[in-house]
């Protein structure tokens, strides 16, 4: 007869469950100290584990949550320091004109190249 060494197994899995609920806790650290966003996908692939690990660890999950709905995340500016959404409008206005000039620019420089490109092998068949 053989012996039962399931207990092995389940020391094993209990193991690698702790490790993988460490590595999402210190992903989520990590994440929230580098002032990104915290999302169960990042938090996942940082820490190399399925989202449905992280959602089946309630507390994981209430710590992204809780991140996520704050609105004072460590390196976040103030409420007072952030731009307000007219400002942002104009900025975005500011920086879609400044892509049409650019766009425009591009355009007529190729156009030029395009032309110089004529000319220098007009050049050279007629010195053959």
């Amino acid at each position: 007869m053989l012996a039962d060494n399931s207990h092995h197994l389940v020391a094993a899995a209990h193991q690698r469950h702790d490790d993988a609920h460490q590595r999402a806790q210190e992903a989520i650290r990590v994440i929230a100290a580098g002032g990104d966003a915290v999302t169960a996908t990042g938090v996942a692939a940082r820490a190399g584990v399925s989202r449905a690990f992280l959602y089946a660890n309630p507390d994981l999950i209430e710590a992204i949550q809780q991140l996520r709905n704050t609105s004072e995340r460590p390196g976040a500016a103030p409420a007072r320091q952030r731009a307000s959404e007219a400002s942002l409008l104009r900025r975005l206005e500011a920086l879609t004109q400044r892509n049409k000039e650019l766009r425009t620019e591009n355009h007529d420089l190729r156009r030029r190249l395009e032309i110089t490109h004529g000319q220098l092998r007009a050049q050279d068949q007629a010195t053959r």
